[in-house]
Formats: C-alpha cells, sequence, structure tokens
C-alpha cells in the first residue's frame, strides 16, 4: 500500500507539471523552480508533513520535496543556532541532494560531448 500512497502523490505532481507545460507558456524551469518554493512554503506552514507522512516518497522525493527538506532545515537550524540557522540550515538538510546532483552532472559532462543544437 505505501507503494501505491507513494505513485500517486508522485504521480499526480508530475501531472501538474506536465499540464502546466502543456497548458501555459511557463518554462520547464520557472515549473521546477515554482515547485521548489511551493514546497517551501507548504513546509514552512505545516501543510505538507502530513503529505509526506501518508505518501512517504512520493511526496520527499519530488522537488516540492526539496523546497520541503529546505523549510524543515532552516527551522530546526533556527531553533538550535538561532539567526545564524536561517544561513545553514537548508544547506545542512539538503546537502546530500545537492552533492548528488553535482556529481550526476559532472558525471554526464565526462561521458557525454556537448553538440550545438543548430
Amino acid at each position: 500500500m505505501d507503494y501505491l500512497k507513494a505513485f500517486l502523490v508522485g504521480g499526480l505532481l508530475c501531472v501538474i507539471g506536465q499540464i502546466l507545460i502543456d497548458k501555459t507558456k511557463l518554462t520547464p524551469a520557472r515549473i521546477l523552480v515554482s515547485y521548489v518554493v511551493a514546497g517551501v512554503f507548504l513546509g514552512a506552514v505545516g501543510l505538507y508533513q502530513p503529505l509526506v507522512d501518508w505518501a512517504g516518497a512520493g511526496a520527499t522525493v519530488p522537488l516540492t520535496g526539496f523546497g520541503y527538506n529546505l523549510a524543515k532545515g532552516v527551522k530546526e537550524a533556527v531553533t538550535q543556532d538561532g539567526f545564524l540557522g536561517t544561513l545553514t540550515g537548508g544547506l545542512k538538510a539538503t546537502a546530500g541532494g545537492i552533492t548528488a546532483a553535482v556529481a550526476a552532472g559532472l558525471l554526464a559532462s565526462l561521458f557525454f560531448k556537448a553538440k550545438d543544437k543548430s
């Protein structure tokens, strides 16, 4: 049942993104940034945690989950470190994801040759 819930929530987030791509003039980059900002906002006001508790990886793996982790990291760091936590909390909470993205980009650049679009 956990797999089904994760599939439904993750799939719904993807469907919303696809609809935004197809029906609006938003670029994929703007949609991705909007997802991160929505995750930060929903995490900051406490609305994303129940979704994470219910859907698990279906809510934490998409970009909204990255934004949620940023907000959660800042909240925790502010309670421990005070104002300095606003600067360091988000990076501490998402360091693994950022590192994985940079490493994947580096590997892709080493194994594949870039071509002009023309």
